[in-house]
């Protein structure tokens, strides 16, 4: 018995009995839940002969001994105070006490005077009352039935009305443990009577001085034991409905979780209950120290006043503690948590709270009115204040009810041998009187009894004589409890576990961990030891608290952090990883995810969720959330730490358990878990529960002892010193700065922001780690690292200038130019050779204007160009609300794909002041070339340094022998201090590699690196893949690294660090040039030729897995088999192949390349731009076109784009041409082939031109940087025409065309649709029947191509006359436009009738019709390329008006003897008009500006406003432009401008929509400040103005002419600053309005101009007056210069 004793009390869980500090604690707002074992006992009192009926059972309560409600406390000192056995008045019932009490088991069946006898006997109601009910006739059925309304109807009072509705509720509930138990009552007062003796054995032994744990407690504990066995015993007798009421003590109600007590004499605000739930059952004290718990429910506001309610409060606190405080116990009493004997437990109900203050005042007011004097203070010290804890719903939301909690310390020092007496006032049963008596109360199994109350006078002056003794053994045992507590050993290893478990055994908490949290609720009061979390890199949140972003840890982090707010179904998409890192901006900003749900939400699958609706509707969810974070390729397993943090008890049901299962399946164990604890007991239900679920013991890694102020202060300090500056400031305007807190500059994810202050003041100078880190940084970047501002820093602080190339100072001026800036947005391009200093070079200026521009760089290639535009205005703007305030911002873009887009993305939301700088640096072969042709101001440099700076790098390399050790090993700088030479190159690489031996894993990641690095640059594998590769497992605690694994060939590779698609280290070789010598050895040395390799890289299984940067690794595997060299993107040559593939087949032959991309079609079977390289190697080079075909068809099959639509053209072209070259004549069944062939290539060239409308414009061939085309892909277009023209090379060769000039009239007759095959047959010539029977079999095909071709050209006239790339770079448009201009002239050749032909048809047919002189009139204009719109408009390029007069005269021919005018005749008609007037105004055949405003309307009247003749309108906006002098009343059609402005900008759109990503509309005329025709200025006339101008300038040396070339002068918007230029054209008047430009007429005629610069338009939506130049294109009027007026 003593063993166990000592064992309960010594059990770790037990909080310690408390000190003084913890006694005057104030009200407590808690949200935990604990349960500490509890069960009902029935009987203290040994020597007690109650009868144990089910009667006497079910009218039992916890007060059944103690006064009633109506009791008020009283002085002892009042004269009416009686003894509790005093006797009772005359008028009393027959029955004299509850031993006399005689009434029938069920209340239905009692009489009226059954009633009355237990409302004045059981409940001491008082007789006026009882005695009003009798003569009512009150029965026992009444009593039932009744409720408090009922009774207080019949004049019942309403505190009796309320003490009888309870006591029947009560009644009722004990009713049904009463029955059916049958275990006979002498053998449990057989058993009582062991107490007795033990209780009398315990006394002889504290008498006798002899203490121990072994005292009453214990043998209470083992009488109770003997009991329940004999109720167990008993019980198997009966139904099992009687013995599952007996066990129902243990078994939770079904549904309901056992909630776990409050921490107990504990301030901990972060614990609640929840509801629906229940407490354990309230139990007899065990050890003394487990404090015992009683239940009650408060009278609700509705049924009392508030000072009812306080009374009822403070009586049942001070009679619970009193109880406590004689029986030595701890104990709580819960106020709020409705009792149910039935099943022991306490169901938490709640109570509404008004204010928490009140209830503390009651216990401290009245205190005195309860104990004696001399016990005041020791009950003050031994009653806790109240603690209040909410009340939650079951799924995670705050109730409006509390759970009000007293704990009870009756500690050894305070209570000695004291018995402690309470005073209660009584009513009289008169209700006449009162008076106040004495009670004792001590604690009886669940109950406070109150032992003076007895009504048997004997038994109660028997407790009295042994209280005393009885207290002494109590006493003696309480004090042995606590002096066994207090030598309790504390777990003293906490500290330095989670050092170990933080740090992974490394000296510090490293920056590049990546730290997944998974949390519940924690309450605001807690949050402030949480702060160590916005000092962690949290990669994402898995938060089971549905109000974190209103009170909780996610509104604690998201005021200083960016946190996305996210739910786990965002995480279960289809996209790829990549996708999916990028959608969600993972990596750059925290996700916080509610994985149940989110309060306030208005959808209901986003609502919170209760615990088994969780498990069937979110769970799936969350797994699969799981599933993708913990994947190799988005976190691997070693730069990754879950951290668990359980502010509260854990319950089976609860969500956040079923995500620590779903993560220990993911990960395979807890090796990356941390899990902290609010205590000791949150972590023993955690352990059991883990251990249950996941047979995992979890002890080693939980924290529990340590609070969370603690764990907080002992993580921050093992954080790495911080290497960026904790306050960073951005320049202002006047040489202020503005502070960038860390939540506005993790918005800007795309960027790397350079503050004024980077690098200063800095945690990790202080350190003594500074020279280790200083050293470091300068060898990674000596060796080949990226630059970074520390290294500038170091130079700057270390007095040793930063080596600039000599370009330096050219960059620097370009970008601050004396004269300033006109444009808003200006690209400056730096051009350079790979691995040359371009890039670092860039980042030095920027390093130097710091504090004049604010500079960033780009350092997330994948974004989009609209992000980084967004982000760029959002750094521009910040801390600045004034636009004249804004400082510019410089922008570092590092191989940007469209650097022109990113300039048009800028200027959509950009003010309307220069503010921008794009720095776009570029690798290219041929800097100096890219430079000459480039269109914006650049500087190059190339791999060749000068004199000056050899000598510097060599002056350099001195400094760096005397700081570094082995600075040989710096092979970047050395090969620049070599200046690039091959022999230097060559020797290292040879030295360093001679051992390597090719067929370890060492040897293939060598060799894998060296491929990759060679063809694709800028390529990397990640280092955890690389490590997995030479067999260095991705343990968590692992001790080997790459560098020693792969010493020596480790001095030719560097670690860095990538920010694409993920944050995590990857590994490459030093140089390119490096990479390159290096798979030159080993082809030479190590005969390890270039097919092997990347045979061996497509069977390498391992670097398919899921791995960090697996995705990007692919791309380059492909890249590196599909993307051709192209000279318009910097290649020193246009390949029909990859670098790679071109080289195989030079050296190793074609069934290597065959062998390679067939292999790599297997690993990558999705892939179509594998099979499609295929297609065309086996096209182009072998001439298979069989299997050619077959693979192209293959490739169309896995992705339908125009590419590989004109893939399969190109195929069958192919095939038709060889067709042609391999046959020896042309026979009937070659021209059958060949025209097959043709159609098969004709009908996937249109299919191209179809897909080409849908495109993406991404190059489909370069898979790794998702190359923009800078032009709509036209080689559909191109594609056909080339057959076309095969097939009519074909054709003329035929006998049928070449016999005589009649038959072949003829054969151009049938091929213009005019005359059918059938009249070329020749009877006499079999030859040519042979042949016209073939072409019977294709007839619609070969009539087909006349017009088809005709549209061709048509359609190239009008893509580029009317639009004009968007990008400035070279594009593919100069190639087509020669190879259209070729396939024209040859059209023409074939179709047209040449002048000596005409004069002799004319001569032999003097009679010929006007239809065929109108045929030949458009003949002309047809060979002249003036008979379509856009042939017109490029005559207005003419540098003679002859020819143009001929063709005016031509159109006027036409349009006079036609028979029936079309609208397009008469269009080109005015429009050939405005072009001869341009070129000669004076010539005589013109017609007036009138006329053809005539002529228009008449064609408006025709066509109406919804035709898709663009050119129509475009004319009406040119013509009929209205002016301050014009009458709109005049002509109808003026009104109607803005009606054809609409129809201009929908038929446009309609025809050329789907070129507009890559093309803009080109603007061909200007409105000019004179009347008439010469209102109508053509740009042609400006480009002739400004070329004269600059030639001028040029000459005299005022700028070099490459800057005022003609585009340069339209771009920077210097053209509009030329005098000549502000003659000519009109300034016109408008507003600015919702961001557009509007221009008024008469004050009814409203027009929308579009500016062509949107950032010549004010943010903010501002109304201004504004002027501007008028142009004209085919999608409407544009505005250019835009100036405001008010400046």
């Amino acid at each position: 018995m003593e063993a166990k004793g000592e064992e309960q009390a010594t059990f770790p869980s037990c909080p310690s009995v408390k000190t003084d500090t913890s006694r005057d604690e104030p009200p407590y707002f808690s949200h935990e839940e604990r349960t500490p074992p509890g069960s009902e006992a029935d009987s203290m009192d040994p020597k007690q002969k109650s009868p144990m009926s089910p009667t006497h059972l079910s009218v039992k309560s916890h007060r059944s001994k103690s006064p009633p409600l109506s009791f008020r406390p009283g002085n002892k000192g009042d004269r009416n105070v009686l003894p509790a056995f005093a006797k009772p008045s005359a008028h009393e019932p027959k029955a004299q006490n509850e031993d006399d009490l005689d009434l029938p088991a069920s209340m239905e069946d009692w009489t009226t005077e059954n009633v009355k006898d237990w409302l004045t006997i059981h409940l001491r109601v008082s007789h006026k009352i009882a005695q009003s009910l009798f003569e009512q006739e009150f029965s026992g059925a009444c009593l039932v039935s009744f409720e408090k309304q009922d009774l207080l109807e019949l004049g019942v009072p309403l505190a009796p009305a309320i003490q009888i509705v309870r006591e029947v509720e009560k009644f009722k509930s004990h009713s049904g443990l009463g029955l059916g138990l049958g275990w006979k009552e002498e053998e449990i007062q057989k058993v009582s009577g062991h107490i007795g003796q033990a209780m009398e054995t315990q006394t002889e032994l504290s008498d006798s001085g002899i203490q121990s744990l072994s005292s009453s407690v214990l043998m209470l504990q083992e009488a109770r034991d003997r009991i329940r066995s004999l109720i167990n015993q008993g019980s198997t007798t009966f139904t099992p409905s009687h013995s599952e009421v007996t066990d129902s003590s243990s078994v939770p109600p079904r549904g309901r979780p056992i909630c776990q007590f409050g921490p107990f004499d504990k301030g901990n605000s972060s614990f609640y209950y929840t509801q629906p739930g229940v407490l354990p059952p309230a139990d007899r004290p065990s050890n003394l120290l487990d404090p015992v718990h009683e239940y009650q429910l408060l009278t609700g506001a509705d049924e009392a006043r508030e000072k009812e309610i306080l009374c009822e409060f403070e009586r049942e606190v001070f009679c619970f503690s009193a109880s406590c405080m004689n029986s030595r116990t701890n104990g709580t009493i819960h106020f709020g948590v409705k009792d149910q004997p039935e099943q022991g437990h306490g169901e938490i109900v709640g109570h509404e709270v008004t204010t928490f203050r009140k209830y503390a005042e009651a216990l401290n007011s009245h205190l005195s009115d309860y104990f004696e004097e001399k016990h005041v203070e020791a009950a003050r010290m031994c009653i806790r204040p109240p603690k209040f804890i909410q009340v939650y719903r079951e799924d995670g939301t705050a109730s409006a009810k509390w759970v009000i909690e007293v704990d009870v310390v009756p500690t050894y020092s305070q209570t000695q041998e004291d018995i402690f007496y309470t005073l209660l006032k009584v009513e009289s049963t008169k209700g006449k009187h009162q008076s106040r008596t004495e009670c004792i109360f001590v604690r009886d199994g669940p109950r406070s009894v109150n032992i003076l109350a007895h009504p048997n006078p004997r038994r109660v002056q028997e407790e009295i004589t042994s209280l005393p003794d009885k207290v002494k053994c109590w006493a003696s045992a309480r004090k042995a409890a606590e002096e066994k507590t207090e030598k309790r050993p504390s777990q003293g290893n906490q500290g330095q576990r989670l050092k170990q478990l933080v740090t992974r055994g490394r000296e510090a908490f490293e920056n590049s961990i990546q730290v997944v949290l998974v949390t519940d609720r924690c309450h605001p009061d807690q949050l402030e030891h949480l702060d160590f979390l916005k000092e962690m890199k949290l990669f994402a949140v898995l938060e089971f608290d549905p109000e974190s972003h209103m009170n909780g840890t996610c509104s604690l982090y998201r005021g200083d952090h960016v946190g996305n707010l996210h739910y786990p179904r965002m995480y279960d998409a289809q996209d790829s990883v990549s996708a999916t890192i990028q959608k969600l901006n993972l990596f750059h900003q925290t996700s916080w995810i509610f994985c149940n749900g989110r309060v306030n939400e208005e959808s209901e699958s986003d609502k919170p969720l209760e615990p088994r609706d969780w498990l069937k509707r979110r769970c799936g969810e969350v797994n699969n959330l799981v599933s993708f974070l913990f994947k190799p390729d988005v976190l691997p397993k070693d730069r990754l730490l879950v951290i668990f943090i359980l502010h509260s008890a854990v319950l089976p049901s609860a969500p956040i358990l079923e995500a620590f299962c779903a993560i220990h399946r993911t990960l395979e164990g807890v090796d990356n878990m941390l899990c902290i604890c609010k205590d000791c007991d949150v972590f023993s239900g955690w352990k059991k529960l883990i251990e249950c679920r996941c047979m995992e013991d979890i002890t080693s890694k939980c924290i529990c002892d340590l609070s969370l102020n603690e764990i907080s202060s002992t993580i921050k300090k093992l954080r790495e010193p911080q290497t960026q500056s904790s306050r960073r400031f951005l320049p202002s305007t006047g040489s202020s700065s503005v502070l960038l807190t860390k939540k506005d500059e993790e918005l800007m994810t795309a960027l790397d922001v350079l503050c004024e202050n980077q690098c200063e003041n800095t945690e990790i100078e202080t350190q003594d780690s500074f020279e280790k880190f200083k050293i470091k940084t300068e060898e990674d970047f000596y060796r080949g690292g990226q630059v970074t501002w520390w290294n500038f820093y170091l130079s700057e602080k270390d007095s040793l200038p930063f080596i600039s190339r000599d370009k330096y100072s050219e960059l620097y001026d370009l970008i601050t130019p004396v004269e300033g800036y006109t444009n808003p947005c200006t690209i400056i391009s730096l051009f350079h050779h790979p691995g040359c200093g371009g890039t670092t070079l860039a980042m030095h200026v920027l390093w130097n204007l710091r504090r004049k521009f604010r500079c960033a760089v780009v350092k997330d290639n994948s974004a989009t160009n609209q992000e980084v535009a967004a982000q760029v205005i959002y750094l521009l703007t910040y801390g600045t609300q004034e636009e004249s305030r804004y400082k510019p911002v410089l922008l570092l873009v590092d191989n940007w794909d469209d650097v022109e887009d990113l300039k048009q993305c800028i200027l959509k939301n950009q003010p309307n002041q220069l503010l921008v700088i794009i720095l776009n640096c570029e690798r290219t072969r041929f800097p100096d070339e890219s430079s000459r042709n480039s269109r914006t101001a650049n500087v190059s440099i190339t791999n060749k340094l000068s004199i000056k700076e050899q000598s510097l790098f060599s002056e350099k390399s001195k400094q760096l022998k005397d700081s570094h050790d082995r600075p040989e090993t710096f092979y970047a700088f050395m090969i620049m201090t070599n200046n690039f030479s091959e022999d230097y190159i060559t020797n290292v690489v040879t030295n360093i590699i001679a051992e390597l031996d090719v067929s370890t894993q060492e040897g293939r990641l060598f060799s894998f690196l060296a491929l990759l690095n060679t063809y694709v640059n800028g390529s990397y594998m990640s280092l955890s893949l690389c490590e997995e590769l030479v067999g260095i497992g991705n343990a968590f605690w692992k001790k080997e690294t790459l560098d020693e694994k792969m010493d020596p060939f480790s001095t030719l590779m560097i670690t860095f660090s990538v920010d694409e698609h993920g944050s995590y280290q990857a590994v490459r070789l030093l140089h390119q040039m490096i990479a390159k010598k290096c798979l030159e050895v080993l082809i030479r040395r190590h005969n390890l030729p270039r097919s092997e390799i990347i045979v061996d890289l497509l069977h390498c299984d391992k670097l398919y897995k899921s791995c960090m940067g697996k995705d990007f690794l692919i791309q380059t595997i492909q890249s590196m088999l599909v993307t051709r060299h192209r000279k318009e993107q910097g290649d020193d040559k246009d390949t029909f192949f990859s670098p790679l593939v071109e080289e195989i087949h030079d050296e190793e032959g074609s069934g290597k390349i065959k062998d390679v991309l067939e292999k790599a079609i297997g690993r990558f079977d999705k892939n179509a731009t594998i099979p499609q390289a295929l297609a065309r190697y086996f096209c182009i080079r072998e001439k298979d076109f069989k299997s050619a075909l077959k693979w192209a068809l293959e490739a169309r099959s896995k992705k339908s784009n125009s590419y590989i639509a004109d893939t399969v053209g190109q195929v069958y072209k192919g095939n038709l041409r060889q067709e042609i070259e391999d046959a020896e004549y042309l026979t009937a069944e070659t021209l059958d082939v060949c025209l097959k062939l043709a159609h098969s290539a004709v009908n996937a060239f249109r299919d191209s031109q179809e897909l080409a409308k849908k495109d993406d414009f991404l190059d489909a061939s370069d898979v790794l940087h998702k190359k923009r085309h800078s032009s709509y892909n036209t080689s559909g277009y191109t594609g056909e025409m080339d057959v076309m023209m095969i097939l009519l090379d074909l054709i003329t060769a035929l006998p049928v065309f070449v016999s005589d000039n009649h038959k072949k009239d003829k054969m151009l007759q049938f091929l213009k649709g005019q005359h059918p095959v059938s009249s070329l047959n020749d009877s006499s010539n079999q030859t040519v029947s042979q042949f016209v029977s073939v072409m019977g079999s294709h007839e619609r095909f070969l009539v087909s191509l006349f017009p088809r071709l005709k549209d061709i050209f048509h359609f190239f006239e009008s893509y580029f006359t009317y639009l004009r790339p968007r990008s400035t770079q070279e594009t593919a448009d100069d190639k087509n436009k020669r190879k259209i201009s070729e396939h024209f002239k040859k059209y023409l050749k074939i179709f047209s009738i040449s002048a000596e032909e005409k004069a002799s048809e004319k001569a032999s047919k003097p009679n010929l019709s006007l239809r065929q002189d109108i045929a030949d009139q458009r003949g002309y204009l047809e060979l002249k390329r003036a008979d379509t719109f856009a042939g017109l408009l490029q005559h207005l390029n003419d540098k003679s008006p002859t020819e143009m007069e001929h063709i005016l005269g031509k159109w006027q021919f036409v349009h006079e003897k036609s028979p029936t005018r079309s609208v397009s005749d008469t269009v080109n008609l005015v429009l050939a008009n405005i072009v001869l007037h341009s070129l000669k105004p004076s010539f005589k055949s013109l017609k007036k500006y009138e006329e053809l405003v005539s002529l228009l309307n008449e064609a408006l009247q025709k066509e109406g406003t919804h035709s898709k003749l663009t050119e129509l309108y475009y004319l009406s906006m040119l013509l009929m432009w209205p002016s301050k002098e014009q009458r709109l009343g005049g002509l109808a059609i003026y009104r109607d401008i803005s009606v054809y402005i609409s129809s201009a900008k929908k038929s446009f759109h309609q025809r050329f929509s789907h070129m507009f990503p890559a093309r803009s509309a080109i603007t061909h005329f200007f409105l000019g400040k004179s009347d008439g025709l010469k209102r109508v200025v053509p740009k042609v006339k400006l480009d002739h103005i400004l070329i004269a101008v600059s030639k001028q300038q040029a000459g005299s040396g005022d700028q070099c002419r490459q800057q005022r070339s003609l585009q340069f002068l339209w771009q920077s918007g210097a053209a509009w600053n030329e005098p000549e230029i502000q003659k000519k054209l009109l300034r016109v008047r408008g507003h600015s309005e919702q961001g557009e430009i509007y221009v008024n007429y008469a004050g009814n005629l409203k027009m929308q101009v579009r500016p062509v610069y949107l950032g010549d338009i004010r943010s903010g939506y501002s109304r201004e007056e504004v002027t501007f130049y008028l142009g004209f294109t085919m999608e409407g009027p544009v505005a250019y210069n835009i100036k405001y007026q008010n400046e």
